[in-house]
């Protein structure tokens, strides 16, 4: 399999405060493949997210560095070719979903957008595929869920609807940025299951951003850690998880409580 993603020197400066949030960070990422971003608040991990997806405000930064995405340079092509990336080529699921569904709209209609957008299916093949997605992320009577607004579901029941939002057109990358933090930790440890699962069946690569490390643990098979806008140590999980060679990583690590290390 070659790379996917290829990540390389990339820097953001806000213009604002002329502060650089990443200092040349650099990962790659094979397809299907789960690595984890982790790092304290204001380590850089979002930020990292908003570039690679062209979610960043344009205006509001300078980007320099590389992000190439299945063979395309996502800082070098217009708006529109980013546009017809983002959606079918990588999916975006976040913190929380109440901030990212629209509250006035039903939650099928939101599920479908990306279809809207990228396909030429009719209305009646639409929502056939929203009802599926709904039901393969585990959403009881889903064609009920499908006619429902957001604040009518449950906060884990939300987040299942923004997955199958990402999900229903098949990308290649999803990419979530602390998709269970709100959650409780029975609904967390469903949702994680989830994903794998979803990644394992339609071989989709995910890049999760957490601020835990037993998150990571869970879902991904290779982790990079940064602190203050660097990468300071990358490589399996389970490797940098029984032996973090970086002070930053074994602070993290420390963190841990000793009853929740063994999850």
């Amino acid at each position: 399999m070659g790379d996917m993603l290829t990540v390389k020197d990339l820097r953001v400066t806000f213009l604002d405060n002329n502060k650089e949030a990443l200092h040349g960070i650099s990962f790659t990422m094979q397809e299907g493949e789960r690595l984890g971003l982790v790092g304290e608040s204001g380590s850089g991990k979002t930020v990292t997210a908003m570039a690679i997806t062209g979610l960043i405000e344009r205006s509001r930064v300078t980007v320099t560095g590389d992000v190439v995405f299945e063979g395309m340079d996502l800082h070098r092509c217009s708006r529109s070719q980013l546009r017809s990336i983002q959606g079918p080529g990588m999916g975006v699921v976040f913190q929380e979903p109440m901030n990212s569904l629209n509250p006035l709209i039903k939650v099928g209609y939101q599920v479908e957008e990306t279809l809207r957008i990228h396909t030429k299916k009719t209305p009646e093949e639409r929502r056939k595929l929203a009802i599926d997605a709904l039901d393969r992320v585990g959403l009881p009577n889903p064609d009920e869920i499908y006619s429902k607004y957001p604040h009518q579901l449950s906060g884990g029941q939300r987040q299942r609807a923004m997955i199958a939002a990402a999900m229903v057109i098949h990308p290649k990358l999803l990419i979530c940025d602390e998709p269970t933090t709100a959650l409780d930790v029975s609904v967390q440890a469903k949702i994680l299951k989830l994903l794998k699962e979803l990644s394992d069946e339609y071989k989709v690569g995910i890049l999760l951003i957490s601020h835990d490390l037993l998150v990571v643990k869970q879902l991904c098979e290779n982790v990079a850690v940064m602190y203050k806008g660097n990468i300071v140590e990358q490589g399996k999980t389970l490797d940098i998880f029984n032996a973090p060679k970086d002070e930053y990583t074994r602070q993290l690590m420390a963190a841990i409580p000793k009853r929740r290390r063994h999850e």
